[in-house]
């Protein structure tokens, strides 16, 4: 059996210290990863439910638009309140 070899107190500490580094990074590096799949799958819940939102708005007004072709929301570009007093007078 051959005697134990000294090995050289600065290479060792060298050694303990990159695997605390690497341990250390690996930690934090997952950390902000996980971190960046959460906020990325919250902004996908939010931009689904504005879009469902926003078809659903579309499916209302297409839904609630008279067939006489008398646009009745204010909001609307076309909104011609005129049109839309003369329609009621008409239809009542």
């Amino acid at each position: 059996m051959s005697p134990a070899v000294a090995v050289n107190p600065v290479r060792n500490v060298a050694r303990w210290s990159a695997l605390v580094g690497g341990l250390a990074y690996g930690y934090f590096h997952h950390n902000t990863l996980t971190a960046l799949e959460h906020n990325k799958a919250e902004q996908m819940k939010i931009d689904n439910r504005d879009r469902l939102i926003a078809q659903a708005k579309a499916e209302w007004v297409k839904m609630n638009t008279p067939t006489g072709g008398v646009v009745t929301d204010p909001e609307s570009p076309n909104f011609d309140l005129e049109k839309v007093l003369i329609h009621m007078s008409e239809t009542a």
